[in-house]
């Protein structure tokens, strides 16, 4: 079994794809159109890239659902379905998964680590960013006798504005890491932080940002 990177190392790589998709998408949209107008999946597909050249890099999963996440994280395997009731958590998907890479015995040992959610064109506060911050937290709000191999989920995202937006980034991005605060702070277990690169400036067409919010165990 191989060492499982650093939390700082998938950071860096899910910071690096993010924008290495967005140098991209401007290049190949001949410098029309910002990040926000590609769809998602290109964003995770580029962050998954970067982490696959990281020293020890974990395996990675795009989309893989809830119930095989929970499956190859919690010590009692047979208990996820009852662990998704406890906590109200439908099935779904998430942009990203790591699990540990190992030599695998069977097609049930599979071992999963970090859940990334990767978001585009995030600009103000709404419903389907303040439930996904959530759902990670239901994810990762294990108790002691139910025992997960998670240890972390991001929120990855990427936002930017036209030049002629009245409201700017400045003031948006605190309050929406200000609305994913009030919702880990529900989750005794649970700590929240926020990294971003800063707001960069394009001359005479707008801003963007890419940021990351991480959720974790105390």
């Amino acid at each position: 079994m191989s060492k499982f990177p650093t939390q700082k190392n998938v950071i860096d790589a899910t910071i690096k794809g993010i924008n290495q998709a967005k140098d991209n998408f401007l290049y190949w949209t001949n410098d029309r159109f910002y990040l926000s107008y590609a769809p998602a999946k290109m964003l995770s597909i580029h962050v998954a890239q970067e982490i696959s050249k990281i020293k020890n890099a974990p395996e990675i999963f795009i989309d893989a659902s809830i119930s095989d996440i929970l499956r190859c994280s919690l010590k009692d395997r047979n208990t996820f379905l009852d662990y998704m009731d406890k906590r109200s958590i439908k099935e779904g998907v998430f942009s990203i998964t790591l699990d540990k890479r190992l030599k695998h015995q069977n097609n049930n040992d599979s071992i999963s680590k970090v859940i990334i959610s990767v978001k585009n064109g995030v600009r103000n506060i709404k419903s389907e960013h303040t439930n996904e911050i959530e759902r990670i937290c239901k994810m990762l709000n294990s108790s002691k006798d139910e025992e997960s191999s998670l240890d972390y989920g991001l929120y990855a995202f990427y936002t930017d504005l036209p030049k002629s937006a009245r409201k700017k980034l400045q003031t948006r991005i605190p309050q929406i890491i200000l609305s994913f605060n009030e919702i880990v702070q529900k989750y005794p277990n649970l700590k929240s932080n926020f990294i971003s690169k800063g707001i960069h400036e394009t001359e005479d067409i707008g801003e963007w940002a890419i940021g990351i919010y991480i959720i974790e165990r105390l």
